[in-house]
């Protein structure tokens, strides 16, 4: 059955301190940003990486920065969550338990509680000199409309973590970043068959299907867009399926959507009624997913 949910993205450039302290200054930023997604009413919004960061700042500052601040942005951010019933991630430098420097995402809840945190695996050689430690870990967040996974920046050059993910099978993945990445975002979100929401500082961000095809975008005018994806889905090969997939829509008509991005031969289901789940819709016409038919086909090269 559908299971929709509404995600902002926002792909906001650094912010100036001018005249204002550093956690004032952040936070007027970050509550400027925030406010332009509150009336859509979003249940996630996706800061970009170090989104309390000063665009003047070096590393060090920023580091000696963050320590002064504490919790002051993570708490301004559980108190924007709480208060308007919204999921936010926090992306920030931040010192844990044991004294490392991470970079890294707080996943925060509608209630405002961290409900996980992701610590960038693949760090850059400029992090690593700055004395930032890698995180090892790469969590699935459960969330009342579905899992939800993260990456950071320059994870997404390495095949060895994306495939961790993959094999995780998140709904979800979230972007946080500095680096737009380019075809990669699309390629991580057709292998992992999961929807892709991307927040790349002063860069175009946006939400991308899991057959690659960008669903909304950030422009050169509005830094911020919001958009309603279904996470009740499923990737399917059109061969041997395309008279099952023309039956499929003769029954349920605008109950499903078949979401064909052209050149791929994969497509996406969707089903847009309750009772029904997208899976059940393939089962009823003995249509395989994508991965069942690849699986199929190594089988026989043996």
């Amino acid at each position: 059955m559908a299971r929709y949910v509404k995600i902002s993205v926002i792909g906001a450039a650094m912010y100036e301190r001018g005249n204002s302290s550093g956690v004032d200054a952040a936070i007027t930023h970050l509550r400027a940003e925030i406010d332009q997604v509150l009336p859509d009413h979003p249940d996630l919004i996706v800061l970009p990486e170090f989104c309390d960061m000063c665009r003047s700042d070096s590393i060090d500052q920023y580091r000696a920065l963050s320590s002064e601040r504490g919790d002051a942005i993570v708490e301004f951010l559980a108190g924007i969550a709480r208060q308007y019933g919204t999921w936010i991630t926090c992306p920030s430098l931040r010192q844990n338990e044991r004294g490392s420097w991470r970079n890294g995402i707080h996943l925060i809840d509608r209630q405002g509680k961290v409900a996980g945190t992701y610590d960038k695996n693949c760090l850059t050689m400029g992090e690593l000199e700055a004395g930032i430690k890698p995180g090892t870990d790469t969590p699935v967040v459960k969330t009342d409309f579905g899992s939800v996974a993260m990456a950071i920046c320059f994870d997404l050059n390495f095949d060895e973590l994306r495939a961790r993910v993959a094999k995780a099978r998140p709904d979800l993945i979230l972007f946080c970043s500095m680096y737009h990445g380019g075809l990669m975002q699309e390629y991580w979100a057709y292998s992992c068959r999961a929807h892709f929401a991307a927040a790349v500082t002063g860069l175009p961000s946006r939400v991308i299907s899991p057959v690659g095809q960008t669903l909304a975008s950030t422009t050169n005018y509005f830094d911020f867009v919001t958009t309603r994806i279904n996470l009740d889905c499923s990737v399917v090969h059109l061969d041997y399926n395309a008279e099952k997939l023309r039956d499929l829509k003769r029954k349920y008509g605008p109950g499903v959507t078949i979401l064909d991005p052209g050149l791929l031969a994969p497509v996406l289901v969707s089903s847009e009624i309750e009772g029904v789940t997208a899976d059940d819709m393939l089962n009823e016409f003995g249509i395989q997913t994508l991965d069942i038919y690849l699986d199929r086909c190594r089988q026989k090269w043996s």
